[in-house]
Formats: C-alpha cells, sequence, structure tokens
C-alpha cells in the first residue's frame, strides 16, 4: 500500500521543539549529553548488532541516548521508531529520499528498504506516518555528529495499540524478515529501536516498573516483554519497535544485552515531578 504524495525531501519535524533548531547550538546540546553528570563522557568502540535508544526532548533523555552513540562504530542505520500519531499502518516504511536536520541532510538507502517492503507481507510504503513522527527523527543528530554523512538510513515505524499476541506475532515476523535481509544486504548495518519507558510517574515507581522490562531485553525475550507490560500496564511507547528488533538481532545472532545506563527525567533534569524512564541498552 502507498500513501502520500512522493516525500524527496522531508523537513525536521521537531527542530526547535525538542532540540536546537540552529546548527551550533544542537552541535553544543549533543556535546553537553556526552559530558552531562548521567552522560558517557568517554567513547568506547564495540561491535553492537541492534540497541534501545530513548527518544524524548535532548534536554530530558540526551544523556542516556549518549551512552548508545558512544559505543556505536560506523555502520549504516535501521531506526524502529513508534508511531506516536497513530497515522497509517502498523507498521510502516518510507523509502525515498533524504531527512533534513540542522545538521544536514541524510538519505535513505532505497535499495534496502524496496528489499525489506517486499520481503515481509506486513510492512507498508506510508509517507504520512513519517512525516510528523519525531522518533526516528531524534536519533538522526546523534548520528550525524559522530559519523557525520558517512552513513544511510531506513526509517520503520510501529504503532502500538495494544500488546496482545497479534502484534508480537506481527513484530517477531518482520524482525526477522529484517535480520534476514540485512544478513544478505554486504553491507554494515545496525538496528536501533527508539523507545521512552515509563511515563507519568514518580521516578520511584517508574524504576520499579522498568527494572522488569529491560530483564526482558537484555535476554532478548519478545514474549516475556509483552507479558510485562500487559501484566503491569506499563506506558512504554516503543515496545513493538523494541519487540521487532530483538528479533532482528537474534537472526543476525545476537546473544545478549547490556544495560548501558537507566536514568528518569527526574533524575537528569532535577525538577520533582512525573517523570519519564529512560535506558540505552547495546545487543551484541
Amino acid at each position: 500500500m502507498i500513501r502520500g504524495n512522493l516525500m524527496l525531501i522531508r523537513p525536521p519535524a521537531v527542530a526547535g521543539e525538542m532540540y536546537s533548531i540552529e546548527k551550533g547550538m544542537l552541535k553544543k546540546e549533543i556535546e553537553s549529553s556526552f559530558n552531562h553528570p548521567k552522560g558517557p563522557k568517554s567513547f568506547k568502540r564495540q561491535k553492537v548488532i541492534a540497541a534501545v535508544v530513548p527518544h524524548s526532548s535532548y534536554l530530558t533523555s540526551g544523556p542516556v541516548a549518549a551512552w548508545v552513540y558512544s559505543r556505536l562504530e560506523p555502520s549504516n542505520y535501521l531506526i524502529i521508531g513508534t508511531n506516536h500519531s497513530k497515522e497509517g499502518p502498523n507498521f510502516s516504511i518510507s523509502k525515498k529520499g533524504m531527512w533534513k536536520t540542522p545538521l544536514g541532510e541524510v538519505i535513505i538507502n532505497e535499495k534496502l528498504a524496496d528489499t525489506l517492503a517486499s520481503e515481509s507481507k506486513i510492512l507498508d510504503y506510508d509517507i504520512l506516518a513519517h512525516e510528523n513522527e519525531y522518533s526516528v527523527e531524534m536519533q538522526l543528530p546523534f548520528l550525524q555528529h559522530k559519523f557525520g554523512d558517512e552513513f544511510k538510513f531506513v526509517p520503520i515505524v510501529v504503532r502500538n495499540d495494544f500488546p496482545d499476541e497479534a502484534l508480537l506475532e506481527s513484530c517477531m515476523s518482520l524482525g526477522k524478515s529484517i535480520g534476514k535481509v540485512l544478513k544478505k544486504s554486504g553491507e554494515t548495518w545496525t538496528v536501533l529501536a527508539s523507545s521512552d519507558f515509563s511515563r507519568d510517574l514518580p521516578s520511584r515507581l517508574a524504576k520499579e516498573n522498568d527494572r522488569d522490562v529491560i530483564r526482558s531485553i537484555l535476554k532478548l525475550d519478545e514474549k516475556n516483554l509483552f507479558s510485562k507490560i500487559a501484566a503491569k500496564n506499563i506506558n512504554m511507547c516503543g515496545y513493538g519497535a523494541v519487540a521487532t528488533t530483538l528479533a532482528a538481532a537474534k537472526e543476525l545472532g545476537a546473544k545478549k544485552g547490556k544495560l548501558l545506563k537507566y536514568a528518569t527525567s527526574s533524575e537528569i533534569t532535577g525538577e520533582d515531578v512525573s517523570a519519564i524512564g529512560f535506558a540505552s541498552i547495546i545487543i551484541y
């Protein structure tokens, strides 16, 4: 299915809202994320098959997101985000053109995107689902800051209406298809799941909820992930993206995950208000 007009250039949807719209200020914002008391402060490259990284504003989630970006090696990136607007089908891919940020343009790998759309029966080409969605976009300035324009990407967004068995089976099916296509691509690819964790809770309760969810991710157990979310009614916006990524990572040979950093928005900003949980996890 194809919806929307051909979009050769996608402008940034949340620049000036969730990160700085001015190039110099954005660079400082990203550097501040690495140097923040909750940030990694140093770089340690390692072979990463996939990762889970937050997508809230850089002010609140940037220091946690920086942990994943402190470890990544040069690669191309398949980024699986959340369809917050619920515009379009359950699984949407954008296959053509480039996305702009204040740091420049990032080109979609059309060949790989076309192959994925052909291989997976549940993945639809849908431009409108990506037009104003920020979960994939939030990862691009970090990647540009570290790698310049030396990478291509493919964006996918997943709707999360309810963590039921049907959605889980679809996520696992898409993940396996992604893994198979990436293995045959002849290029280096890393899969990123863009997701925040518990939200609108006191920091203590957010941590309690997220502890069990993170254990499931570290065990690469997408079934247990869905079970924990459903049992505790955890308001995790990207569980579909994470489950899809876990299935892809296992198809690519991943054996385990490692939690690099967890913090709530209250811990990062110092504001004692309802919190959002953030985690940086690598899978290798």
